[in-house]
């Protein structure tokens, strides 16, 4: 069975739009042989990343938290730092990634996710 593909622009739209979308399509739930329990074969394209629209506020104020177990393994990082570091891909993926049911099939759907700068 091959897989459904969808691109999404994201140039001058807010992250969060484009990330329930892209969301929305790699749980399934347009499909109409939407099932929880079935990751679907469908492949999601972000493209145009870098031309998204992000305030100079959401940069700064928006912070992902990380805890890797064990004590003292807390590492706060800011929006900003990580599109510096990593570019404004990892940034959708990370929210995309925050939408996704938490379950074992979050990690097939996020493969299934592609993003362009």
């Amino acid at each position: 069975m091959t897989k459904i593909k969808y691109t999404i622009d994201a140039s001058n739209r807010a992250i969060g739009r484009v990330a329930t979308e892209a969301a929305s399509i790699l749980i399934g739930k347009n499909l109409t042989t939407f099932a929880k329990n079935v990751a679907p074969n469908v492949e999601v394209t972000i493209a145009n990343c870098s031309k998204a629209k992000i305030s100079e506020k959401k940069k700064t104020d928006t912070i992902y938290r990380t805890y890797t177990g064990f004590r003292g393994g807390l590492y706060d990082e800011r929006l900003d730092e990580i599109i510096t570091k990593k570019g404004y891909g990892e940034a959708f993926k990370r929210a995309v990634n925050g939408m996704l049911p938490k379950n074992k099939l979050r990690k097939i759907m996020i493969n299934n996710l592609k993003v362009t700068e």
